[in-house]
């Protein structure tokens, strides 16, 4: 009987993999020119960003979408981000000193904040400092924000690893949004249910995001984005969220501390639940994820759990342009430190002990 429980609810996992492996959007370069008389503004969060800011800037310079403006807020660096920035001089480009963090703000959300202040644009580009974008990146999300009448696009940037401990961590991003959650249903449900969104990439029509209070309206959430796509969802407007294909990556961490802390600092937050429910989740997670792999040898019958966990990894793996193999081989790896980060990520959270880039959330 366990058994069959455990293939029904695989088997449900490995539908959602697959259905997104067929539906999922993705960014993609818009077969026709988009209407470039609207300013966009792009705004870029720095923090401790010496070895990423100039890419990052050069990588906007280089859209085929002129219109834009750029503006890099120095969010109280500790290296030579401010003075590395400030050395690039284009005409629409201005780098400022982000003003000391208030009480009942967090960093990067005081930080984007700054940011839509001093913005001029139709359209708010937030992206991090750390994200690369491709010629026609701001034309497609553009391209697609009108297409779709939503007022807010996310894109999930294509994750690059290079570390084993990047390989160990980074790919369960892509593996639990793609496993449990039918991404295209962010945009055609109205159901609270179906966010997602990523901060590292979040496209706006300026006057819903100022509307709805922005980022003061979210100053003190840890995951900001799905608390800012959820405000957009309860306010009846539409919401998308996409895939970056080949357009949008980032190397958001380059060991396994960086990949470990950063997890361990959204992983909690990002389920916004009870922590009794929590860890509930995380004991399923366990059952149906790793046990399988466990009584693997009990019974022929027993091979089928293993086999959709390995299908829908697959699915997923294609899905995030990743190595599906690597994923697969390092699957039980990925789980169990899952599970334990998981764990920590809650007792930080309740102990208000979450440290990132030097200051604590």
């Amino acid at each position: 009987m366990f058994i069959i429980l455990l293939i029904i609810s695989l088997s449900v996992f490995c539908s959602i993999a697959a259905f997104n492996f067929y539906t999922a959007p993705e960014l993609k370069a818009p077969v026709t020119n988009t209407n470039e008389d609207k300013l966009v503004s792009v705004l870029v969060p720095a923090r401790n960003e010496e070895m990423n800011i100039v890419s990052s800037i050069n990588g906007i310079l280089s859209q085929s979408y002129k219109k834009i403006e750029i503006i890099i807020i120095d969010d109280c660096s500790t290296d030579n981000t401010y003075n590395i920035a400030s050395s690039i001089k284009e005409n629409n480009l201005k780098v400022i000193k982000g003003e000391i963090l208030p009480e009942g703000w967090l960093g990067k959300n005081w930080a984007c904040h700054q940011l839509a202040q001093n913005a001029a644009g139709e359209y708010l580009l937030f992206v991090d400092a750390d994200v690369g974008i491709k010629k026609d990146s701001i034309s497609s999300a553009i391209h697609e924000l009108n297409r779709t009448n939503a007022e807010l696009i996310s894109v999930f940037p294509t994750q690059l690893m290079k570390s084993f401990g990047e390989f160990i961590i980074v790919p369960l991003m892509n593996w639990l949004l793609l496993t449990f959650l039918p991404l295209k249903f962010v945009f055609t449900s109205s159901s609270n249910s179906f966010v997602a969104a990523n901060g590292q990439f979040m496209l706006w029509k300026r006057d819903t995001y100022f509307n709805l209070g922005g980022h003061q309206k979210v100053k003190d959430k840890v995951v900001e984005d799905m608390e800012l796509a959820r405000l957009v969802k309860q306010n009846n407007f539409k919401v998308e969220t996409l895939l970056g294909g080949d357009l949008v990556f980032c190397r958001m961490y380059s060991s396994f501390k960086q990949a470990y802390n950063g997890f361990a600092k959204n992983f909690y937050a990002g389920f916004s639940i009870n922590p009794i429910f929590f860890i509930l989740i995380i004991f399923f997670l366990f059952i149906v994820f790793i046990v399988p792999f466990i009584i693997i040898t009990q019974s022929v019958i027993a091979i089928i759990p293993v086999l959709l966990v390995l299908a829908a990894r697959f699915f997923v793996s294609l899905n995030s342009k990743q190595n599906w193999w690597i994923n697969i081989i390092l699957h039980p790896l990925q789980m169990i430190l899952m599970i334990w980060i998981g764990i920590v990520s809650l007792i930080k959270f309740k102990s208000n002990s979450l440290v990132w880039k030097e200051r604590k959330i």
